[in-house]
């Protein structure tokens, strides 16, 4: 096998490798993102004044 060609190859390995690295560090982020919105969505959305008294009287 021609070394230039396996020079080629294995650069081009490389390249695909450090593409999938950086869209999956991407991904990351965003799931990261996502999840600290939907904790502060859910932390708005809690009412503390319920449940926080029970009528015990029939």
């Amino acid at each position: 096998m021609d070394v230039a060609l396996l020079s080629i190859m294995m650069n081009q390995s490389q390249v695909k490798q450090q593409a999938n690295v950086s869209l999956l560090s991407k991904a990351i982020d965003q799931a990261e993102t996502q999840s600290t919105d939907m904790i502060k969505m859910l932390e708005q959305s809690v009412q503390s004044h319920l449940g926080s008294n029970i009528d015990i009287k029939g």
